[in-house]
């Protein structure tokens, strides 16, 4: 919207040009976000708490999680509506892949929503049921994917990148659909599983979705493109502006959210940040680093899925408690001392992804 006022301005006032620059909005759109979380976090924490909109605390977890009760949750909200107004101020509307990425993250937060809101305002302890949270999350994933196959236009949108190597281009075909729902659906699942603990889910997903908006801007950029060997995809580079809101909004969130938390995300903001770092991966042809950048989630996750294998075939447990976080908290680590190292593993892996860039 500021783009289409700046760009006719710049008609009269020469120095209005400099909004056209990606890394300008971007940066703009950051500070923008953390602005409007940083104002509106208090109103809501006292909207929700008035309300009585407080976390459900289970009773086999960690006793330190028992004090928890009844903070309020459902601020992932407050995460979605700055990351979307900001986006909307700063971004080039024109662009396909802005309204593909706000798309998909505002849905998957919708999914969140309903299932939050079934759960602490109508008090139905299992929310939305399993199979409609699958449903819906499958439905706008597998859409998507297909939305994004056909309207491909050079083969390198539907080629799966390795990293490390300059020249291999794997060509999916039909099969990009299929992954692309995977890593849609798996990341927006991962990440939900990782908010656990005051912190722990936010700072990752702000590290890595801050990494992300660089390999938006170098495969948007012709130049750079060619430069470091990635293929160059036109117009995908504005997605580094979303980006940019999402990490400004995400460290907002994280000055209330940080321990101990005046509030918490839910899933609201769990599904919807997670399947936006899985379709941005998806645009800029970097499903794999994700899943380097992303390996607190993947952990989280692998840990979940080992945990009711092994159970239902033995009837033990590997860990005292899944997801991963948990076995710690109950090895005796203290929550913040859980939630920091989970937060510098991801530093490592996040600089370990952004190597990728290079090291070809």
């Amino acid at each position: 919207m500021l783009l289409w006022i700046t760009d006719f301005l710049h008609q009269y006032y020469r120095a209005f040009g400099v909004f056209q620059y990606i890394t300008l909005r971007a940066v703009l759109a950051a500070m923008t976000a953390l602005m409007i979380s940083l104002l509106v976090g208090p109103h809501m924490i006292r909207w929700l708490a008035a309300y009585k909109v407080g976390q459900v605390v289970r009773e086999d977890g960690p006793k330190t999680h028992f004090s928890k009760a009844g903070t309020p949750t459902m601020g992932g909200a407050l995460i979605l509506i700055a990351i979307a107004l900001t986006t909307l101020l700063w971004s080039d509307l024109s662009n396909f892949y802005i309204w593909i990425v706000l798309f998909v993250t505002l849905s998957f937060g919708a999914v969140g929503w309903v299932d939050d809101y079934r759960k602490l305002i109508h008090k139905n302890p299992k929310g939305l049921p399993a199979r409609w949270k699958y449903f819906w999350q499958s439905l706008i994933g597998i859409s998507v994917a297909f939305v994004l196959y056909f309207t491909a236009e050079v083969p390198a949108e539907t080629n799966l990148i390795v990293p490390f190597f300059k020249n291999i281009m794997i060509p999916l075909g039909v099969f990009y659909i299929v992954l692309s729902y995977f890593v849609i659906v798996g990341t927006s699942t991962a990440v939900n599983l990782t908010d656990g603990l005051d912190g722990l889910a936010i700072m990752p997903t702000v590290l890595v979705g801050g990494a992300l908006g660089i390999f938006a801007y170098v495969t948007g950029h012709a130049k750079f493109a060619e430069y470091l060997t990635v293929p160059y995809i036109s117009g995908v580079g504005e997605v580094t502006v979303f980006c940019g809101a999402l990490v400004g909004a995400g460290l907002g969130f994280l000055w209330f959210n940080t321990y101990p938390a005046q509030i918490f995300m839910g899933d609201v903001g769990a599904l919807g940040l997670g399947a936006a770092l899985g379709i941005i991966a998806i645009l800029v042809r970097q499903e794999l680093v994700l899943f380097i950048m992303g390996g607190v989630f993947v952990a989280e996750t692998v840990s979940v899925m080992l945990q009711v294998a092994y159970f239902k075939l033995t009837g033990r447990r590997i860990f005292r408690m899944a997801p991963i976080h948990h076995h710690f908290e109950l090895k005796g680590w203290p929550e913040p001392k859980v939630i920091v190292r989970f937060w510098i593993i991801t530093v490592i892996l996040v600089l370990f992804g952004l190597a990728t860039l290079k090291l070809r």
